[in-house]
């Protein structure tokens, strides 16, 4: 694919990033669209985009066999491996990369944080090279936008990582002083479709709207924003299940399996994520399969469904308790948003709370090239990895 013109410059045969222009238009100071390049890895495929302000000039997932990734032992192993790829794929696409303004990448388990842009500094890239404990593909993000980025002389950032943790104190109690609640999830999709919302629909600032998200995919989890904050939420093994997770299950029955001798940790933990939910029941993690079967008389596949989507209903209905019954709307974002079953299960038993939205599919490059874009205007300041609490 060849793209020849982006931002008002012109060059043939080339995707043509020129460098910043400013013009004056009736005494205005104009700024051209920031040019940003997005990185969003995965298990196994590495997810592209070009945006030059809000525009998406060309997307590209990179796609890893197990083959590919079968020579490495730990998932940070990959980091040349896939900028390689990166590379490769960018020269294929004829991007000049010298006229970009920065790169941002999905940001991976750092200390749990507040959210918002962070720059992407060498402290951050060594920290994600002491994680090991489960550790994600996400966590190449950073890496990989620092590798580019630093030879071009432009900002590396990340953008509301998997580990944002706004909670209140309240909300962070459990019943084990040991074992404080801590939030992980969708917060880069959650808060770009609260964003979303709170422009397009509510037509005022995130800080005024009260709003909950789920997002609904492999995996599934949930956020309440209250002032600009996701001030609590569900995380992917807490109440709810999903297509390959197990949710929140009783606590007795679960310490009987942990000390069986029948399961390894890793057994546990693949049910956890990855071996429950869908996956568990039905033997397949593929929505559009499962509904299938429930067309053609499936009674068993309809049950375990609607049991995932009442999970769900009943998960948001204690985060519209925590906001005091007042919420402005209830968003659904994710892949599993583009089904009709699943919006209409979901907003049968939810829309007493508010209004239901729905914003199907993810939209993580859209939010990250945002996110990089709110600094480089100006409109919010960066964040510093320095600056998060180390445990």
């Amino acid at each position: 694919m060849i793209i020849s013109r982006l931002c008002g410059g012109v060059r043939t045969g080339i995707i043509a990033l020129n460098n910043k222009r400013r013009r004056a238009l009736s005494g205005a100071e104009i700024t051209m669209d920031k040019r940003v390049l997005v990185i969003n890895p995965g298990s196994t495929s590495t997810k592209l985009a070009l945006f030059c302000g809000t525009e998406k000039v060309f997307d590209k997932t990179l796609r890893h066999s197990r083959e590919d990734l079968q020579p490495f032992a730990w998932v940070m192993e990959q980091a040349d491996f896939r900028q390689k790829a990166i590379e490769q794929a960018l020269a294929e696409q004829q991007v000049d990369l010298n006229g970009l303004d920065a790169v941002c990448a999905r940001g991976g388990q750092l200390p749990y944080c507040a959210a918002g842009t962070y720059q992407v500094d060498q402290d951050m890239v060594d920290f994600m090279y002491t994680v090991r404990d489960a550790a994600h593909a996400s966590n190449l993000g950073c890496v990989l936008a620092l590798r580019i980025a630093r030879p071009l002389g432009i900002p590396a950032f990340i953008c509301d990582p998997v580990t944002v943790d706004e909670m209140t104190d309240e909300a962070r109690m459990s019943g084990l002083p040991e074992l404080p609640r801590m939030m992980t999830g969708h917060a880069l999709n959650c808060r770009a479709m609260a964003m979303r919302c709170a422009s397009e629909v509510l037509h005022k600032p995130l800080a005024d709207c009260r709003l909950i998200v789920l997002h609904l995919g492999g995996g599934g989890s949930a956020r309440l924003f209250i002032g600009g904050k996701m001030v609590d939420g569900v995380r992917d093994d807490e109440w709810m299940f999903a297509p390959e997770r197990m949710g929140g299950v009783s606590l007795q029955p679960l310490v009987a399996m942990c000390f069986s001798g029948e399961y390894t940790k890793q057994d546990i933990m693949s049910f956890i994520r990855g071996k429950g939910g869908l996956v568990a029941h039905l033997g397949t993690a593929d929505a559009i399969e499962v509904e299938r079967r429930i067309r053609e008389g499936d009674r068993h596949a309809k049950l375990v469904y609607d049991g995932m989507l009442y999970s769900c209903a009943r998960a948001l209905g204690g985060l519209a308790a925590a906001a005091d019954g007042r919420v402005d709307r209830v968003i659904l974002t994710g892949g599993l948003a583009h089904s009709r079953y699943v919006v209409e299960y979901l907003t049968r038993k939810l829309s007493f709370i508010a209004p239901v939205e729905v914003m199907a599919g993810e939209f993580e490059l859209e939010a990250l090239a945002a996110g990089a874009c709110r600094v480089l205007n100006g409109e919010e300041q960066p964040r510093r990895f320095a600056d998060i609490p180390k445990a």
